[in-house]
């Protein structure tokens, strides 16, 4: 069984390795590149491999090196991991994933009020609506859209979103009753669970074919129909801001069957809960959304 290096070894060989630079190791580890290398020759002797390829003052991973490193990084991936859930004294970062229209519309408008509630916390915030797998460690928790399709990890539903149709004032006008909206050009919303069909069918209507403007994100719909392009179908959830700004209105509120449904869920695997800043943002989500959330220990 070979014995374990020295960690002054591994970390100077997991920097030149994740850097491709005997230099670059050097000024993160706040070393000589002579120190590095050193170090480097030092674990190949005691390894009995060739774990870089030197041309001049280039490098990079032998075969050995690489299949090295993979287990190197994991290993230091982990290490950060665990020093930063239990330290007291560096920035606690929450690395969150985020559906792209809920980042625009709900979310980031609230960040200053969750820094300001829990103070010392870091955010780093990334939207895509391809669902984080969490495979590599890259993120905390997800908001995604629609159920989530990996299993094994902890869902919380993050509630109902009420669907109507929306417009700017002017245009609500106009619209009186739900057939009202059959002269009226239609905002398409191309990847949304609850579209114009069902809206109609849920009002005794049949849907016009579509002929409106489509956009791929609710975020680009609820703009466009605060600029009187037409009326959204949208989420008063994630239209918040234009209804109380009176940008948007809901002209049928009170008059038609509105659709309500669970749209967003928040996701993350078993392991992170003990984070204390994800149970910092659980608690605050919960307060913001008016709902209650359990965190086992």
């Amino acid at each position: 069984m070979a014995q374990l290096a020295p960690l002054s070894l591994l970390r100077a060989f997991e920097a030149a390795g994740r850097s491709a630079s005997f230099r670059a190791a050097a000024s993160e580890l706040h070393l000589t590149p002579s120190a590095v290398s050193h170090a480097i020759r030092k674990l190949e002797r005691s390894l009995g491999a060739t774990l870089f390829e030197r041309n001049g003052r280039a490098v990079r991973l032998s075969p050995e090196g690489e299949t090295l490193m993979r287990h190197i990084g994991r290993a230091f991936d982990e290490l950060r991991r665990g020093m930063e859930m239990v330290s007291t004294r560096s920035p606690r970062l929450l690395r969150l994933h985020c559906a792209p229209s809920f980042a625009a519309q709900w979310l980031t408008p609230r960040l200053p009020r969750f820094l300001q509630a829990c103070p010392g916390v870091e955010i780093r915030l990334s939207a895509g609506t391809d669902y984080t797998r969490f495979l590599t460690d890259e993120f905390d928790a997800d908001i995604i859209y629609g159920p989530p399709r990996q299993e094994g990890l902890a869902v919380l539903p993050l509630g109902e979103e009420t669907v109507t149709p929306l417009c700017a004032p002017k245009l609500a006008r106009s619209i009186r009753k739900p057939a009202d909206l059959l002269r009226h050009v239609l905002i398409e919303s191309d990847n949304k669970q609850i579209r114009w069909p069902a809206w109609f069918a849920a009002n005794d209507l049949n849907a016009p074919l579509p002929h409106g403007t489509r956009f791929d994100r609710s975020f680009l719909a609820i703009a466009a129909a605060a600029d009187g392009l037409g009326v959204a179908l949208e989420s008063t959830r994630l239209a918040e801001r234009e209804l109380k700004s009176k940008r948007l209105v809901a002209p049928l509120g009170g008059r038609a069957g509105d659709m309500r449904y669970v749209g967003h869920y928040l996701v993350f695997p078993p392991s992170a809960r003990q984070r204390q800043t994800l149970r910092q943002f659980v608690t605050w989500m919960g307060t913001e959304l008016n709902l209650r959330f359990e965190l086992p220990d």
